[in-house]
């Protein structure tokens, strides 16, 4: 019998990539995110199965959460950035969003889906979090913040859920060349490509392969945080670029 996996913000990026890694291994994949086109073009290249999934939206994981047998795995991706202003000039809406999005969706999955990664009797929740998890940066206040909260929810989950069959891991990436320059500047392209000019970034299948080395350890091997940057990046804010 083979396991099961779902991973959120499957539409596109590290989410995309890294279902199609896990179908690779053999995972039975449900891929979750609100771009319903997308998911169901993936879902039908991988033999995934796929379901709508705004984590922002409680009725919305119950109904993704529901009828879910035993789970093996569970990779909360879903989250992104919007904006990139001092702390002085950011929105309501978007302090709302980015922790709505990184925080409270990631909580609202998991509690969803933890009866069945505990049925599993070989759970593993793998979150996806970000350097901003572990540092600062001028404008990014509200982003590294809901990050921070991903790592101490992390923490947290390791050690509330000891002596229990459930791993729990934290992936921590640099910067990923995906849509999320994109997204954080409202689809200002040439804005979002100048963050990746004059270096190599590293790409959403590199971080989907630290992600499946993680899930496919043996059971009783805990990788508790994995950080990743690509060579050009040794900071948040450090890069070398040509």
């Amino acid at each position: 019998m083979n396991k099961t996996a779902v991973v959120t913000g499957a539409s596109s990026g590290i989410g995309e990539a890294t279902a199609r890694r896990l179908a690779s291994e053999g995972f039975d994949v449900l891929i979750g995110a609100r771009r319903t086109d997308r998911l169901e073009k993936i879902a039908d290249q991988i033999g995934a199965t796929w379901k709508r999934l705004d984590v922002t939206d409680a009725s919305s994981v119950t109904a993704f959460a529901d009828g879910i047998g035993p789970l093996h795995l569970l990779v909360n991706n879903a989250g992104g950035a919007k904006g990139f202003a001092a702390l002085a000039e950011i929105p309501d809406d978007d302090w709302d969003w980015m922790y709505e999005a990184n925080v409270v969706g990631l909580a609202r999955v998991t509690r969803a889906f933890l009866p069945a990664i505990e049925r599993s009797g070989d759970g593993h929740i793998i979150n996806v979090g970000s350097i901003a998890g572990i540092e600062t940066y001028e404008g990014g206040a509200a982003y590294t913040a809901a990050k921070h909260a991903v790592t101490a929810i992390t923490e947290t989950l390791r050690l509330e859920l000891l002596g229990k069959p459930i791993r729990v891991t934290e992936v921590q990436p640099g910067l990923v060349e995906t849509e999320f320059s994109l997204v954080r500047f409202d689809g200002d392209a040439a804005r979002a490509a100048k963050v990746y000019e004059g270096m190599t970034p590293l790409t959403a299948d590199d971080v989907a392969d630290c992600i499946v080395w993680a899930a496919t350890r043996p059971s009783h091997v805990n990788i508790d945080t994995i950080v990743v940057k690509p060579r050009d990046q040794a900071r948040a804010t450090k890069v070398h670029r040509s």
